[in-house]
């Protein structure tokens, strides 16, 4: 699967943003390829980092074929594990 990452400015940054990133890509690891988002390539789903509970990214302009998943708090860690496994699965059972 292909994920896509946008980061948020960056201005009022509560948590380690990209340390999470590395945590996600540890867990991920062989199963997700994640890259930082670019216009113009499709993603299966784009992972938005906010840095507080604004989550003020933009995304609109990214492609994805399953939606996107916001986190703003490391206590959505588990989360996201969850849905990106639901969506690991999804594409499995699609083969």
């Amino acid at each position: 699967m292909f994920c896509g990452v946008k980061f948020c400015g960056g201005c009022n940054p509560r948590f380690e943003r990209r340390k999470v990133l590395e945590q996600l890509k540890e867990h991920f690891e062989g199963r997700i390829e994640f890259a930082y988002a670019q216009e113009g390539i499709v993603y299966d789903i784009l992972l938005i980092f906010g840095g507080c509970t604004n989550c003020c990214a933009s995304f609109s302009q990214y492609t994805t074929k399953r939606g996107n998943i916001k986190l703003w708090d490391v206590s959505h860690v588990e989360r996201v594990i969850e849905e990106l496994e639901g969506q690991l699965s999804l594409a499995d059972d699609a083969k």
